[in-house]
């Protein structure tokens, strides 16, 4: 069944909130003039609890005088409906001899709240694990990238944003690379994916044109 436009749909007003101490400085983004007010908290409520998860696993609470701490965001997607962020943490513990960056993603649709995990951008029962993990073998070897162990398969909850007409696939630091390569990331077209993707997703909201 061919899938059908949808009617034209403005993006989502980002506003900078910018957290501020001695030793922190972070910037995350926060909905606004969404029609549905409950809806836009939601959104916002999801984006902080990410924020304070990085926080939290970067150990700032353990020893907040000793710990420096910079964050950024950046909309990856933010049209047809859709938006898909990434917040990226860079914390140096004084005395340890390097920082560490942590980079998360939130994918929402934004008339309806709802943030998809990886699996829920698929059809069900689709294998996308063994055809994303694929073409990630391919790029691996196409782009010469140094692992510190062979590469096999993906976790089915593996981090990923969304990029216009790409899934971005993407790994913490030392997850599968030397520290140099940073957070290596895979951008897949979703035409390489268009059979597995679940059309009312929104990957599908891609595809269309």
């Amino acid at each position: 069944m061919p899938m059908i436009a949808e009617p034209f749909r403005l993006p989502v007003q980002i506003l900078p909130v910018h957290v501020t101490s001695p030793t922190v400085h972070l910037y995350y983004p926060q909905v606004t003039g969404l029609p549905d007010i409950r809806i836009q908290q939601h959104i916002n409520q999801v984006i902080y609890q990410q924020l304070h998860s990085i926080i939290k696993q970067q150990g700032y609470y353990e020893n907040p005088a000793q710990t420096e701490m910079t964050g950024i965001y950046e909309i990856k997607t933010n049209e047809r409906g859709i938006l898909s962020l990434a917040q990226n943490n860079y914390t140096y513990i004084y005395m340890h001899a390097n920082g560490l960056t942590i980079t998360k993603s939130l994918t929402f649709d934004t008339r309806t709240g709802k943030s998809y995990t990886l699996k829920e951008l698929f059809k069900p029962n689709s294998d996308y694990v063994k055809k994303i993990s694929m073409l990630i073998e391919q790029q691996i070897q196409q782009r010469q990238i140094s692992l510190t162990s062979n590469f096999t398969v993906i976790r089915p909850d593996q981090d990923y944003y969304i990029a216009d007409k790409s899934l971005v696939i993407y790994f913490q630091m030392y997850e599968i690379t030397p520290r140099p390569y940073g957070l290596p990331m895979f951008p897949i077209s979703v035409y390489e994916l268009q059979d597995l993707i679940d059309e009312t997703g929104p990957l599908g909201k891609m595809i269309l044109d």
